[in-house]
């Protein structure tokens, strides 16, 4: 199965907050899940693996506990809630790096990394061991694929072009697993039935007029 990418950002937003994140991140996971799909990523199986690692946990507890040099959470850093911190501190990164200990599921920071990019006007690289990637706000060139957890990310100012980049997709493809776990948790945000609601719903209710 495809799906639009508006469909992939409507049900990103639901599920996230059906994992107990507030409104305004689940907003902010839903446009970052529509940029890895549309920058060719498997979004979908990168919000699945936060959300699966992060549901029902206090979420002050995968929050940074400082942003002078390095980044930690108590034990694991969410990158939902660190890369909205990474683009709220883009200032510092023409001065230093940003690093990042035990990061859940780091391709997530990605589309944060790209809005520090889009605010500075200048290319940013985030790199995770071997792999690297660069972008300049729109685009991503990256090299390999990032692990579901890393023991340390740095994000800094990167000279080079973001060449060879990825292909832009208008649909996202997920596999029906990880797709069916954002449902369920999208499933959450809604209200249950009641008799009030399943009489005004379609259909003849409780009477029959005929």
């Amino acid at each position: 199965m495809s799906y639009s990418l508006n469909e992939v950002e409507g049900t990103s937003k639901k599920a996230t907050r059906g994992a107990g994140y507030s409104w305004g991140l689940a907003e902010e996971a839903a446009k970052a899940t529509r940029f890895l799909c549309r920058n060719s990523c498997d979004g979908v199986a990168a919000l699945a693996t936060v959300l699966r690692e992060t549901d029902g946990k206090n979420l002050t507890d995968l929050t940074p506990q400082s942003t002078d040099d390095d980044w930690r959470g108590a034990p694991v850093l969410c990158p939902l809630i660190a890369g909205a911190s990474v683009a709220d501190h883009a200032f510092l990164l023409p001065t230093k790096p940003l690093i990042l200990n035990d990061v859940i599921c780091p391709e997530l920071l990605l589309p944060f990394v790209a809005l520090a990019a889009s605010q500075l006007e200048q290319n940013v690289a985030l790199t995770c061991g071997e792999i690297h990637c660069v972008t300049d706000g729109k685009s991503l060139s990256l090299n390999g694929d990032l692990p579901d957890r890393a023991s340390m990310v740095s994000i800094q100012l990167e000279s080079a072009p973001c060449s060879n980049t990825n292909p832009t997709a208008d649909r996202a493809h997920p596999a029906p697993e990880t797709w069916a776990a954002l449902l369920t948790l999208a499933h959450r945000t809604y209200a249950p039935a009641t008799a009030e609601s399943r009489e005004k719903g379609a259909g003849a209710g409780l009477t029959d007029n005929d």
